[in-house]
């Protein structure tokens, strides 16, 4: 029998007032890739903290590479081969791709000097960024990169350690399908040379494509260790969240009204050449789908004033209007739910409260005044009406999970009723449970009269959620789908560029 690179035995972790991991055992041999699937707070990312030294077990023991430890420091665990590519990007965007994947082990030139040697450091990047697919260069700056982007730099960083263990924390979150199956190819390399892969993630039907194991959490324990034909996301879902799930996606409950927001040859800085034409109904939702770079995001920050348009036409109720910025945006009623939770949709050292009024503050303020209990009042009422798990409204929104996150960025437009909403990747990162409920609550807002545009990344959310489906290619519309020609492949076809018959 191959022993396993490494073991975790009956790991258990407590905090003040919560025990986050009971007795957890896990382990993952050569050549093997482990799913590592549960609701967010169920203890995945303490179990890896544990693994990677940066928190240490109350009780267990861990072994690793044949020596048997009651704990790891972050030292250990690097020089054990274990790479992480967390979900939280961890990048220096004053920096190039190379540099960060590099950062700390740069090629240096000989005298007293010592200076980066670039030609090496760009050498050295290269061939690890060609082999993800990536359709930038060492020396692009990362500031200037996409999301999806950053995420490929963060995973050949992790390739360059000559990992043999390497944990993916999300590692799909913010990648298209094309992308998405890349990585799933180099997971299979790195299988194939007897590396031992980690794959935490919430898409569990790339968890079934890639896994030959899954271990799922809840609660801080193991519930279930799925195996072979088991490993099917409906027998994930049940042990996450202990329940059976019937459905994630809910239908229209009436035909849409008439057109709410309407973009009619809308051209941005980054696509003067090609203009966008596409509107959205009253109580409907319109997916949104494309490759990275084909302008989705670039339509979006165009409609909410981010990045005003530079030519064309957007009209709400048939009435031309125009946002050169989000406050005109915002008095139109068209809010953007972003990409970035974290960085363009929260200020995460502000309250629950504070983040839920900060677009609001007329309407907390009594006689022009801000009125700390008026902020309360309101952060109780959308708590309670979303669910958002916290202990109290002052609770800073950093110490919330993912899910929560995004409800208090729902709350801070709910609170303002919304006529026409943008959501970019509303998922991501979250669990199933917690996607249900945003789903739940888009199509009540459709049903209440919305008109909703959900740009996504991920397939089966598109087709599952969206009542029509606009397709973008090289920042124009390149087809629209009805729902009874909803298809992954037509889908694809449209994304680069081909003609349906």
């Amino acid at each position: 029998m191959v022993e396993p690179l490494f073991s975790l035995k009956r790991i258990t972790k407590h905090y003040p007032g919560v025990v986050a991991l009971r007795e957890v055992d896990l382990s993952v041999a050569p050549g093997e890739v482990v799913g590592l699937v549960g609701e967010n707070g169920a203890g995945k990312s303490t179990l890896m903290k544990i693994l990677g030294g940066v928190a240490q077990p109350t009780s267990g023991t861990i072994r690793l590479n044949g020596s048997e430890k009651p704990y790891l420091t972050v030292t250990d665990a690097l020089a054990g081969g274990i790479a992480f590519v967390h979900q939280e990007l961890n990048l220096f965007e004053n920096l190039t791709a190379a540099d960060n994947i590099m950062i700390g082990r740069e090629p240096r030139t000989g005298g007293p000097l010592r200076l980066v040697d670039r030609r090496k450091l760009r050498a050295f990047a290269e061939p690890l960024l060609a082999k993800l697919g990536a359709d930038f260069g060492p020396d692009a700056p990362v500031a200037g990169l996409t999301l999806a982007q950053m995420q490929l730099v963060e995973i050949a960083k992790a390739l360059s350690l000559d990992a043999r263990i390497v944990i993916l924390d999300e590692p799909t979150s913010s990648l298209t399908v094309t992308e998405t199956e890349r990585l799933l190819r180099v997971i299979a390399g790195l299988k194939a040379e007897g590396v031992g892969v980690v794959f935490i993630s919430h898409r569990l039907g790339e968890v079934k494509s890639c896994a030959d194991r899954v271990v799922v959490l809840r609660d801080g324990r193991v519930v279930a260790e799925l195996a072979g034909g088991q490993i099917e996301p409906e027998h994930m879902i049940r042990h996450m969240i202990g329940r059976e799930l019937k459905t994630l996606y809910n239908p229209p409950a009436r035909p849409p009204g008439d057109r709410m927001l309407e973009v009619i040859d809308l051209r941005t800085a980054g696509r003067p050449d090609r203009g966008v034409t596409l509107d959205v109904r009253q109580g409907e939702i319109v997916g949104l789908a494309g490759l990275v770079g084909s302008g989705r995001t670039e339509l979006a920050r165009a409609v909410f004033g981010i990045e005003p348009p530079v030519a064309g036409e957007i009209r709400v109720d048939g009435q031309a209007v125009a946002i050169a910025d989000p406050k005109a945006a915002i008095a139109r009623g068209i809010y953007l739910v972003p990409e970035d939770r974290k960085r363009s949709g929260l200020v995460l050292d502000f309250s629950v409260g504070q983040n839920v009024s900060l677009a609001n503050m007329r309407g907390i303020a009594a006689r022009g005044l801000y009125d700390p209990a008026q902020e309360t009042r309101l952060a109780r009422h959308w708590r309670d009406q979303l669910t958002i798990r916290c202990p109290d409204t002052r609770a800073a929104a950093l110490s919330l999970s993912g899910g929560n996150q995004q409800k208090v960025v729902l709350a801070k437009w709910l609170s303002m009723a919304p006529r026409v909403l943008i959501f970019d990747e509303p998922t991501r990162g979250i669990d199933v449970g917690a996607k249900q409920e945003i789903y739940a609550l888009m199509r009540s807002l459709a049903d209440k009269g919305a008109a909703i545009l959900m740009i996504s990344s991920d397939m089966e959310e598109v087709i599952g959620v969206s009542d029509r489906i606009a397709v973008m290619h090289e920042g124009a519309i390149s087809g629209l789908l009805p729902r009874d020609r909803f298809s992954e492949e037509n889908i694809l076809s449209l994304a680069v560029g081909r003609v349906l018959n």
